[in-house]
C-alpha cells in the first residue's frame, strides 16, 4: 500500500525565491490546462491530454508572455498540468457516477494569494542525496529535518508551503502491510463532546480542546491583525503570526490522534464507530466544539491504521439509537437531551450515557459483520 511521509524542510533564501517562481508558474500552468479543458468543452470539442500539454507547456514557453516558463524545472509543468486533467477528470467522472464517494465540485482555478502553494515532481525530478538532503530539480539542495527513515525509494515528493510560512516536502511511498497479532477483544467506540471517547471496555479519552485552550492566544493575534493596514508588512506580519497560532492548534491536534488510534487499533482485533454526520453537526450551535474535536480525523486514521495492520474496521450506521437503547435488555427509552449523562432504564438498570452508545455500538458492528459473513444477526439478550 501507498502511504505519505512527510517532512520539514529548511529552504535557505535564494531556494526559496526559485521555489515561489515554481509555485508560481505551476499555479499558470494548472490554470492554462483547466481554462484549455473548459474552453473545448464549451465548444463542443475533445481535446486529448497531449494536445492540452503541448499548448499549455511546449508552446507556452515560446510565447514571449510564457517565456518565464523555462526558468523552472519541466517536470514541475508537467506535473501540474497532469493535475488539472486529474482534478477535470474527477469532476466529470462524479458527475456521470463513475467516480464513488460524494460529489466532487468543478476544480476551481489556483490563486497567487492562496494560503498554501505546492508543487509535485516524479522520480527525474528530485533525489536524496548521501548527505541526506532532498535534491529538487533547479532549486538545489534542501536541508530535511527527518523525523523517521523512509521505509521504501520514494516515487514522488510534493514540496508544500502553508500558509504559516512553512516548507514540508511529502513523499509517497510503498509500504508492505505488516498484519499484528490476532488479539481476541473488539471494542465499540462513542465519540463525544464532554469526552473525546468513551470505548466499551470501560476506558475514557478525556477532550483535549486544542482550539478552546489556545482561543485566547487567537483572539489578541487576531485582533492585532485587524488594526494593521492592508497592503502593509506590518499586517503581513501580524497574518503569519495568526496563521502559525492555527497551525500550533491543527498539529497538536493531529499528534493527539496520531497517538490514540495506534493504541486502539493495537489492542482490539475490530473497531466499531458511529457513522457521524460530522458536516451536519458543524452547522449548528455546536459548530465550535465539533471542529475542535476532529472526529472525521480521528475516524479516518482509525480505518487506514486498521488497513495497514490487519484489523476490522467499519462504521455504524448513524440512525441507530445507541444513547436510546438499553444494552441490557435491548429496550428504546426514547431521545433524551444532552444534559442527562445518567439514565435508568425501567428494567432497573442505571447507564452511564456514553458507555451504554459504545456497548450497543460494539453489539451493532459485531451483528452488521456476523451478517456479512453469513452468521446471526440477533445478538443475545
Amino acid at each position: 500500500m501507498q502511504l505519505r511521509y512527510q517532512y520539514r524542510v529548511y529552504p535557505t533564501p535564494r531556494q526559496q525565491d526559485m521555489l515561489a517562481r515554481s509555485f508560481g508558474c505551476a499555479r499558470v500552468v494548472f490554470n492554462d490546462a483547466l481554462r484549455a479543458r473548459q474552453d473545448a468543452f464549451t465548444a463542443g470539442m475533445k481535446i486529448s491530454d497531449t494536445e492540452v500539454q503541448k499548448q499549455v507547456v511546449t508552446e507556452a514557453k515560446k510565447a514571449p508572455e510564457r517565456v518565464w516558463l523555462a526558468e523552472v524545472a519541466s517536470v514541475v509543468l508537467v506535473q501540474a498540468c497532469q493535475d488539472a486533467r486529474r482534478a477535470y477528470r474527477n469532476w466529470v467522472d462524479s458527475m456521470s457516477g463513475k467516480r464513488k464517494g460524494r460529489k466532487v465540485g468543478a476544480p476551481r482555478f489556483r490563486s497567487r494569494t492562496d494560503n498554501r502553494q505546492a508543487l509535485r515532481l516524479t522520480r527525474n525530478g528530485f533525489s536524496i542525496r548521501r548527505n541526506r538532503k532532498l535534491y529538487v530539480a533547479k532549486v538545489g539542495e534542501l536541508k530535511v529535518a527527518w523525523s523517521r527513515d523512509l521505509p521504501s525509494v520514494p516515487s514522488s515528493v510534493t514540496i508544500i508551503k502553508d500558509s504559516a510560512g512553512r516548507y514540508f516536502a511529502s513523499f509517497v511511498v510503498e509500504v508492505d502491510q505488516a498484519p499484528l497479532p490476532e488479539v481476541d477483544s473488539e471494542v465499540g467506540i462513542d465519540l463525544g463532546l464532554t469526552t473525546f471517547a468513551v470505548l466499551s471496555d470501560g476506558k475514557v479519552i478525556d477532550s483535549p480542546r486544542f482550539l478552546r485552550r489556545a482561543e485566547r492566544t487567537l483572539r489578541k493575534a487576531q485582533q492585532t491583525l485587524s488594526r494593521k493596514e492592508k497592503g502593509s508588512r506590518n499586517r503581513a506580519q501580524a497574518r503569519l503570526k495568526v496563521a502559525r497560532a492555527h497551525a500550533r492548534v491543527a498539529d497538536s491536534r493531529r499528534t493527539f490522534a496520531h497517538q490514540q488510534s495506534p493504541a486502539i487499533i493495537r489492542d482490539s482485533q475490530a473497531v466499531f464507530v458511529e457513522d457521524l454526520a460530522v458536516s451536519g453537526l458543524a452547522r449548528t450551535r455546536l459548530a465550535k466544539s465539533v471542529h475542535d474535536a476532529g472526529w472525521g480525523m480521528f475516524t479516518r486514521m482509525l480505518e487506514e491504521k486498521a488497513a495497514r495492520y490487519g484489523r476490522h474496521f467499519s462504521k455504524v450506521d448513524r440512525w441507530f439509537p445507541s444513547s436510546q437503547l438499553c444494552s441490557a435488555c435491548g429496550v428504546v427509552d426514547g431521545p433524551k437531551p444532552l444534559d442527562v449523562r445518567e439514565w435508568t432504564c425501567p428494567c432497573g438498570a442505571v447507564h452511564d450515557r456514553d458507555l451504554n452508545a459504545a456497548i450497543n455500538i460494539l453489539a451493532a458492528g459485531r451483528a452488521e459483520r456476523r451478517n456479512a459473513c453469513g452468521g446471526t444477526v440477533s445478538p443475545a439478550a
